[in-house]
């Protein structure tokens, strides 16, 4: 199973993001799922970092994502972020056995 956390400050605005895990739909190179969160993720990794310039913690390995960003640059990857939130809560609820999304304050 897929696990996505989104981490949360005090104020309630997402600060960044972990995924890890496999999502077991498919065999490898087949799996829709592991595909449609690896590409989200991977997309909001590359405009976070070379399409707005923030300088974010960005990890990622094989099953393993994280995207961390300074208070500085929270307002201005808000809508980023949030689009990342909404595609896999979408994506959770289609596959509720291969995707899980909470929420980590920080």
């Amino acid at each position: 199973m897929i696990q996505a956390d989104f981490f949360v400050n005090a104020s309630g605005e997402l600060t960044g993001f972990r995924i890890t895990g496999h999502s077991g739909a498919a065999e490898a190179g087949s799996d829709i799922v592991c595909a449609a969160v690896s590409s989200a993720a991977y997309l909001v990794a590359n405009t976070v970092s070379d399409v707005l310039g923030v300088q974010a913690r960005i990890t990622a390995d094989e099953g393993y994502m994280s995207v961390r960003l300074a208070d500085r640059d929270v307002r201005g990857c808000r809508v980023l972020l949030e689009g990342l939130k909404l595609h896999l809560l979408g994506l959770e609820e289609q596959y509720p056995k291969n995707i899980q999304v909470s929420y980590l304050e920080v």
